[in-house]
């Protein structure tokens, strides 16, 4: 499951979203949340109610925020493995243009990041779905990835 603010649209990237949800089994459920109004402290605190709303209460949440922990992919494979075999779902959650408010965070299990640069949202979801199937496939041992 992906919980994200902002919506993806039609474009280019919301194609390529799609071709790695799509790969994915199951494939990764999307649920958007509106950009929210106001100064960045507001917005930040009312995406964070939403955010946290849409997630279930007994997942397991990954939120992606630039200062969480960095991985490689096949480490990034063995977590996610670990996750999921903990039988318990697992929610990815992305935040608005201001980032995620520190309620999110803490509720999280994991604060991943894909690296320090900074990322349009739609692409971080296209990123995220990608070392997704990245991972799954490392895990069966396909050769879909390589390195």
């Amino acid at each position: 499951m992906l919980v994200a603010v902002g919506r993806i649209g039609r474009g280019a990237e919301a194609e390529l979203f799609a071709r790695y949800c799509e790969r994915l089994r199951p494939p990764i459920r999307a649920i958007e949340i509106a950009d929210a109004r106001g100064t960045p402290g507001e917005k930040k605190k009312r995406e964070a109610a939403a955010l946290l709303a849409a997630l279930p209460v007994s997942a397991f949440v990954v939120a992606l925020d630039a200062a969480g922990t960095m991985h490689d992919s096949a480490a990034f494979s063995r977590l996610l493995t670990r996750w999921i075999e903990a039988g318990r779902s697992v929610a990815f959650v992305i935040g608005g243009a201001d980032g995620l408010d520190v309620r999110v965070t803490d509720r999280a299990d994991h604060v991943l990041s894909l690296g320090r640069m900074t990322w349009p949202h739609l692409l971080v979801r296209v990123l995220l779905a990608e070392q997704l199937y990245r991972a799954r496939a490392i895990a069966a041992g396909h050769p879909y990835h390589r390195c």
